[in-house]
């Protein structure tokens, strides 16, 4: 009887150091407290279908989706990682992107997350969904969609990294960054 009660504490003490170790790196990978339910990023979560949005015709795949409880309510948190070291505040393009996940969500889910999580190697920024920052993507994915109608649009070569990296590098016309 005592072998007994002691295997039950022994397993129960593992549980517990397993849980505990779990949450651990849930927390050194950035994730917010919570059960990640969708990982594209190659984990045993890993899903193939990306988020779809009929109502604003958007598409994407976060790296994670938390579920967890804010308030007494059930929401989904995205969380974007990025490989480079942080900023000082998230890039505006990275804020985009974690916005529109945000968006995605409110339609798939049927309420928006309050936040999203941007993760960079070495630093998380929790970045709330506002009203501004709602507009901001739904005007950029009308800004895309014109784009897409548009017979020619031009190119954009302010940044002299990603052009002299670019897939089109041979076929742009126009060399200013790249030399």
């Amino acid at each position: 009887m005592t072998s007994i009660f002691l295997v039950v504490i022994l397993l129960a003490l593992a549980g517990l150091a397993l849980y505990l170790w779990g949450r651990r790196q849930q927390r050194a990978a950035g994730l917010p407290a919570g059960r990640v339910t969708y990982s594209d990023t190659g984990a045993e979560h890993a899903v193939t279908q990306p988020l779809i949005s009929r109502r604003y015709g958007l598409i994407g795949k976060p790296d994670y989706l938390v579920e967890t409880t804010i308030g007494g309510r059930r929401t989904m948190i995205p969380v974007e990682v990025k490989s480079r070291r942080a900023p000082a505040a998230p890039l505006p393009g990275h804020l985009l992107q974690l916005a529109t996940y945000c968006l995605i969500i409110e339609d798939v889910y049927g309420a928006a997350p309050p936040h999203g999580v941007l993760r960079y190697a070495d630093r998380s920024f929790e970045t709330p969904f506002t009203p501004d920052l709602r507009r901001a993507v739904l005007d950029a994915a009308d800004r895309i969609r014109a784009s897409q109608r548009a017979a020619d649009m031009p190119r954009s070569h302010q940044e002299r990294q990603r052009c002299a990296h670019c897939g089109y590098r041979r076929a742009c016309g126009d060399q200013a960054l790249t030399g």
